[in-house]
């Protein structure tokens, strides 16, 4: 018997045999022991030096085993991949004296732009145990090294992960850190599911749709030297994002070549006072509340305090021309009328406004399968100025994504769909019925004719139906109105019988040009680049 924490042989070994013949064969037993303990240790801390890449790259049998799925689009192009790589490294302890003037040779010309010979020869006959001769070399580079087979000159196998679109899609795809995990955009939502499968991640997002954004965005920013551009392509009935766009971007495999506020994804991370594209909510109100009459519009609308002044006067910008003094509710949308609007607004009953907002998922942040948009900045009162503000988009701040998924809500049959970036198959969609079908249909027809007669013409394609609506909104800077600077945007559904797709594209602080007389408003600037878009993607959605 013995205890736990006692020495079994409490007389050493020569209490187990009493014959010299036994100790000698113990004493060979335990020198054999330490032998091959010795040389376990060794082999670990080898192990060790040469760090874990080789453990975790290499099957049983050496082969390469990719650590990350790829990411791919909804048909197949890759978006982000992981490659072999690796570190040429020298251990000179390990370089056999007859070689080192080989090791020497091969170092040179495997990399000859970083070493001379004679650096080479100095390095290799130095006393350094450890050096790292190239981080990430390339192809041909590792190929010489493992072509010479010298002893201590080795490659350190690693796995870097590539982005073969670059900047088209960085926001979207996002990038991993330093220990492979990802840290923005599909790779840090879907991180689980690419470290723990091989086969790949589809997303939604279509490579081609996405590059004719990206180019048309590109160039407004500078031919109307905004601050910012964004579009967004969704299908209306499945949710599914086709393109997403978010400029100025970043490129993912250098990250240091761009400043860190690019990495910022506005369509969901910016707050704006979107302006006339609500008159589409506002129409909505009025029609579930049974509003139909006509309106004075001509002159400007006084908006009374409780003392009988003038608290307010609404009016619509310089441009407006009506074209009767009295338009119906159907017009005061078509003609982006704010004067029309407020009134609107007004005869609405108390509160309507807030509940829309709230039904529309307008009024606080959206958890989204990929990620949290920023909050909204609903009103904090819902006075009668407030009320009238709101219906033509001033007052209430929302992400662009908050409104893409109501505007989609509100015209394709009153259903709000949840987005995916995850390429959905024919089934069950997730969303929620916040308008009866029969509102939403009439909705439709007008926002067909904004583009066909009014400010939304310049988005017209022909062979297809579109509908739209533009927006103008002054922002506000240090809590002021700054009339100089403005957020301009163009809200599109198509084809506008049954919408398949919804389109946003939003200019931040575009300029005049001598080809818009100086006006910074959407019809000259949103509206012409949503417009080209869907000039070239129309073939690709319906091929």
């Amino acid at each position: 018997m013995f205890e736990v924490g006692k020495d079994i042989f409490k007389s050493g070994f020569s209490g187990v045999c009493g014959d010299a013949q036994a100790r000698k064969r113990l004493g060979v037993m335990h020198l054999v022991f330490l032998v091959a303990f010795v040389v376990f240790i060794g082999r670990t801390l080898q192990l060790g030096f040469q760090g874990t890449d080789r453990a975790r790259l290499a099957g049983s049998d050496g082969e390469w085993t990719v650590q990350r799925a790829d990411i791919v689009d909804r048909n197949g192009d890759i978006l982000a991949k992981n490659v072999e790589s690796g570190h040429i490294i020298l251990r000179n302890r390990a370089v056999r004296e007859k070689d080192r003037e080989a090791v020497a040779q091969t170092i040179h010309q495997a990399l000859p732009y970083e070493y001379s010979l004679a650096q080479a020869i100095e390095l290799v006959n130095s006393d350094r145990r450890f050096v790292r001769l190239k981080k990430y070399a390339s192809d041909s580079q590792r190929e010489i090294i493992k072509k010479a087979r010298l002893e201590g000159l080795e490659i350190e196998r690693i796995q870097t992960r590539k982005y073969p679109k670059r900047r088209l899609f960085s926001h979207i795809v996002g990038f991993v850190g330093s220990d492979g995990n990802g840290l923005e955009g599909a790779e840090r939502v879907y991180n689980d599911y690419l470290t723990e499968n091989k086969d790949p991640l589809r997303l939604s997002v279509d490579s081609r749709i996405q590059a004719v954004f990206y180019e048309q965005l590109s160039f407004a920013m500078q031919k109307y030297q905004t601050r910012a551009a964004m579009g967004m392509l969704m299908n209306a009935r499945t949710g599914e994002i086709i393109a997403m766009v978010s400029l100025p971007d970043f490129d993912p495999e250098n990250l240091s070549a761009d400043p860190v506020a690019n990495r910022l994804f506005k369509p969901m991370r910016s707050v704006y006072e979107m302006g006339s594209i609500f008159k589409i909510f506002n129409t909505a109100m009025a029609f579930e509340n049974g509003i139909d009459k006509e309106y004075y519009v001509k002159e400007p609308f006084k908006i009374l305090d409780k003392f009988g002044r003038v608290a307010t006067k609404i009016s619509d910008v310089r441009s407006f021309k009506p074209p009767r003094p009295n338009l119906t509710v159907e017009e005061i949308m078509m003609y982006s009328c704010n004067v029309g609007s407020a009134q609107i607004a007004l005869d609405l009953p108390e509160g309507t406004q807030k509940e829309f907002f709230e039904r529309l998922h307008m009024d606080k942040a959206l958890n989204l399968e990929f990620g949290r948009t920023e909050n909204s900045i609903p009103q904090k009162k819902w006075g009668q100025v407030e009320r009238a503000t709101v219906s033509f988009g001033h007052g209430y701040a929302v992400t662009p994504m908050h409104l893409l998924l109501a505007v989609n809500a509100v015209t394709n049959g009153g259903i709000y769909i949840y987005p995916t970036l995850q390429k959905r198959s024919v089934g069950v969609v997730r969303g929620e019925r916040v308008l009866p079908d029969e509102i939403s249909a009439r909705l439709r027809p007008i926002m067909l004719r904004v583009a066909e007669e009014t400010s939304g013409k310049q988005a017209r394609v022909a062979g297809i139906q579109i509908g739209g609506k533009t927006a103008t909104a002054e922002k506000i800077i240090n809590g002021k109105i700054d009339r100089k600077r403005n957020i301009t945007a163009f809200a599109g559904i198509f084809p506008v019988n049954a919408p398949q797709y919804t389109i946003l594209v939003v200019l931040d602080e575009p300029q005049g040009t001598k080809e818009s007389w100086g006006w910074r408003t959407a019809a000259w600037n949103a509206v012409p680049t949503t417009g080209k878009i869907l000039d070239s993607i129309l073939p690709l959605l319906f091929e």
